[in-house]
C-alpha cells in the first residue's frame, strides 16, 4: 500500500468534522508553500499606485 493509499484510507475513518478539520489544515499548509515572487509583488504596487492615482477602468456587466 502506498503513502496516497493509507492517507486516503485513514481519510476515509474520520468523521465529517475531523475531514473539514484536515481539509482547512490542507488549504493553509498549501497556502503557506507558495511562493511570492518580486515580480508578483511588483505587480501589486503598481495596481495599488493605480487605484491610488484613480487610473483604473470600471469594467460593466456584458462589456468583454
Amino acid at each position: 500500500m502506498s503513502k496516497i493509499e493509507k492517507i486516503e484510507a485513514d481519510l476515509r475513518a474520520l468523521s465529517v468534522q475531523e475531514l473539514e478539520e484536515v481539509r482547512d489544515w490542507l488549504e493553509a499548509f498549501l497556502e503557506d508553500q507558495l511562493q511570492v515572487t518580486e515580480e508578483f509583488k511588483a505587480s501589486i504596487e503598481r495596481g495599488r499606485r493605480d487605484i491610488a492615482e484613480d487610473r483604473v477602468r470600471v469594467r460593466k456587466p456584458g462589456e468583454a
